[in-house]
């Protein structure tokens, strides 16, 4: 994938709510709920029952986070 297509894909779905895998260190998978909130140059950030987390698009070239469009 090509990191602008991830960036115009995540863009023209601001506000819709998504699944979101991070597969961390020693196997170690967090699965969150919650909408795209704000896109940056490098990153984006989802809103989680109030508290914003912050994404690479560099991530999810490396499949260290996936999201799902619910």
């Amino acid at each position: 994938m090509n990191i602008n297509l991830i960036k115009d894909e995540i863009k023209n779905n601001i506000g819709k709510t998504v699944r979101v895998k991070v597969y961390g260190n020693r196997n170690k998978v967090d699965e969150y709920i919650g909408s795209i909130y704000e896109i940056y140059p490098y990153i984006f950030t989802i809103l989680i029952n109030g508290e914003s987390k912050s994404f690479s698009y560099a991530d999810i070239i490396t499949k260290d986070v996936v999201l799902t469009y619910i």
